[in-house]
């Protein structure tokens, strides 16, 4: 595989160009992994899989502010990670550093929000370019927060953005996106022209990466983020191959090989929120992007404005577990039943 070409960025940082961006797998790892589990592996599977995912030590931050939890429901912070690694980072085979100075920044940040009755969950994409104040170092790109301090800076940025507590944290790079990609067998996505074309994880990294071509830059690359999650979403809740023990178990063994979560999501919760979250499936998860006022430039860098007065509005219904009533009254950036 060739090499990453040289590229600058905004700050004037020269930096290697990074590989064609990950789509946040985690969720599904997350609010899928009910469905696999539950397709003939039983109690063997809930202690063999979830013990297996990787933690991640030191992942909150301390002596920082906390929000007050939401009244009904838990919130995750899922992330990919644009890495210069070759080999992968996260994952129980990782070889490469999870987070090293100035090495990887957050590309895709996605709030998911599911209630206490586990019947749904809803998707909320932060664009990595959003102007915003980063603890400790003025206003920068929001994916600037975990170059600069890993996990922990990137979750006291987004819960200070945000008031949102983060209850728990879990992040894959772009070596686990392919692998998880290849291992359901690829997705069949539906392009412009009305065709459908079968994507192996190589380009199914080049698909979801692609942003200058598209009328809304990154805020149309996040929508083929979550189209490509709901696509394989759909894929792995109603394949037949589910009912192959095999093919099931390497399925399995990807996905657990590929996340990393935080310390605090232990075995329990993760066994527990698996069992909840079996009946859930692509069309109970609402996708959307976080209400933005437009784009700009800032220090010589081509930035998003959010709307803070709207997006108020939707962290107020994150805390207060009422999304399903926002979402009745607001109109907002959401995912369509078919996005190219």
């Amino acid at each position: 595989m060739s090499k990453p070409a040289q590229t600058e960025t905004g700050d004037g940082a020269r930096r290697r160009r990074p590989r064609p961006r990950t789509v946040l797998l985690t969720a599904l790892a997350l609010l899928v992994a009910a469905g696999l589990l539950t397709a003939g592996t039983g109690y063997w599977a809930y202690e063999h899989y979830t013990g297996r995912v990787q933690r991640i030590p030191q992942t909150f931050p301390t002596n920082a502010p906390v929000p007050p939890p939401s009244r009904g429901g838990r919130n995750y912070l899922l992330v990919g990670l644009d890495s210069r690694s070759a080999v992968a980072t996260t994952g129980n085979d990782a070889k490469g550093a999870l987070w090293k100075y100035g090495d990887q920044r957050s590309d895709a940040m996605m709030l998911v929000h599911i209630p206490d009755d586990h019947s749904s969950a809803y998707v909320v994409s932060l664009p990595r370019d959003s102007w915003v104040d980063i603890p400790g170092r003025g206003r920068a790109k929001l994916n600037a927060a975990y170059s600069w301090g890993g996990p922990p800076l990137l979750i006291d940025t987004v819960q200070r953005l945000t008031d949102v507590r983060v209850d728990h944290f879990a992040v894959i790079d772009w070596n686990g996106f392919r692998k998880l990609t290849d291992a359901v067998g690829g997705v069949d996505m539906s392009m412009p022209d009305g065709e459908r074309r079968h994507m192996n994880g190589e380009q199914a990294l080049a698909y979801v990466g692609e942003r200058k071509s598209l009328p809304n830059g990154d805020l149309d690359r996040a929508h083929r983020q979550q189209n490509y999650l709901r696509t394989v979403l759909e894929k792995v809740t109603t394949s037949a191959s589910l009912s192959d023990p095999l093919r099931l178990k390497e399925t399995l063994d990807i996905f657990t090989d590929t996340i990393s979560v935080d310390e605090r999501f232990s075995d329990t919760d993760m066994r527990e929120l698996v069992w909840n979250m079996k009946g859930v499936r692509a069309g109970d998860m609402t996708f959307m992007n976080a209400p933005v006022k437009g784009t700009g430039t800032e220090k010589g860098q081509s930035v998003v404005h959010l709307d803070r007065p709207a997006c108020a509005e939707l962290w107020k219904a994150f805390k207060e577990s009422s999304m399903a009533a926002y979402l009745s009254t607001h109109r907002v950036d959401r995912l369509r039943a078919a996005t190219n």
